[in-house]
């Protein structure tokens, strides 16, 4: 059976989805990006806004009951590659134990033309 994840920790869903979904013991989240829960605000830069979609998707995964170190895998959509560098930096600094499986991959745009947007996948 299927579960419906949502914190107001998180950007809300901007269109017909849910932020994230729990089933059979695994978290499964919509892309997250990097506004700021409180004001709607989006840091500048692709470090700050790296650290702000981050600190959502542990938000959003605390909701559901698990944590980053949990994630099996992430996928990372940035709108320059240029920024992999920099947004790894940020990056490794959410885990403590093993980094999930990952992709990274380059996108012409974003919702709400952000730098970052990533989605995980998680075990309970």
């Amino acid at each position: 059976m299927k579960k419906v994840i949502a914190t107001d920790k998180a950007p809300a869903a901007i269109g017909p989805y849910s932020q994230a979904i729990e089933v059979n013991g695994m978290v499964y989240t919509s892309g997250i990006i990097p506004v700021v829960p409180e004001t709607g605000e989006i840091p500048e830069g692709s470090a700050a806004q790296a650290k702000q979609a981050l600190t959502n998707l542990s938000n959003l995964l605390e909701a559901a009951g698990t944590s980053m170190d949990k994630i099996i895998k992430t996928t990372v959509f940035i709108k320059e590659m240029n920024d992999f560098g920099a947004i790894n930096e940020v990056y490794q600094t959410f885990f403590s134990a093993d980094f999930p499986a990952r992709s990274c991959v380059e996108v012409a745009r974003l919702p709400k033309d952000v730098l970052i947007e990533i989605e995980a996948i998680a075990e309970k």
